[in-house]
């Protein structure tokens, strides 16, 4: 029987994909981030990649000597955790990068206070659903094109008309497609004998 790790759509395999930027796409963020006095917002759905290119501009920020705070809200915790009181806003400096990943489970009045608290810090970047809290640096999109990558960095083969299934029965939910995946890939090892082909 297929040990759970051992399927290559398993989670922590899937979550070692990177974001697939360029050494110019990171330049046009860093100029545009610059241009916005250090504030900015990455925008798409569900399964885009926010989180993982947040991830990534985390790791260059840190390499770049920045004092960088990851913060993640999502629907089971919405809140910002207490540890972000008054006292860690007070701390903040120029050399401080504030990421929130997950901002649209802010209300907007909780927004706004959390904008002016970070106020001193020298960058803010958050992730959202939606643009408008902060100018947007980049709108993280998804394609079957792009699945297909993937899928294949993970040592797989999915044909491209299969991506283009799996991407619209997702509604471009990247995540999710690789669920579906990871459960298919499981009931095939387990030799269950109907594995149907994907369909719309």
């Amino acid at each position: 029987m297929l040990r759970a790790r051992d399927n290559p759509f398993s989670t922590d395999r899937v979550l070692r994909l990177r974001y697939r930027f360029t050494t110019e796409d990171w330049t046009r963020l860093q100029e545009t981030l610059v241009r916005h006095r250090g504030r900015g917002a990455l925008v798409g759905e569900k399964g885009s990649g926010k989180t993982t290119l947040l991830e990534d501009l985390a790791i260059r920020l840190r390499h770049g000597g920045k004092d960088v705070t990851l913060i993640r809200l999502s629907v089971e915790a919405p809140t910002l955790p207490g540890m972000y009181n008054p006292t860690f806003y007070a701390s903040l400096g120029r050399n401080d990068a504030v990421l929130l990943d997950g901002a649209e489970q802010l209300p907007l009045t909780r927004w706004w206070q959390f904008r002016w608290q970070t106020r001193r810090a020298g960058i803010v970047v958050i992730t959202t659903h939606h643009a408008g809290r902060l100018h947007t640096l980049r709108n993280c999109t998804t394609s079957p094109e792009l699945l297909c990558d993937l899928v294949s960095s993970l040592g797989q083969e999915l044909s491209l008309a299969e991506a283009e299934v799996l991407h619209r029965r997702h509604r471009g939910n990247l995540r999710d497609a690789m669920r579906e995946l990871y459960d298919r890939f499981a009931k095939k090892s387990a030799g269950a004998l109907s594995f149907p082909p994907l369909r719309a």
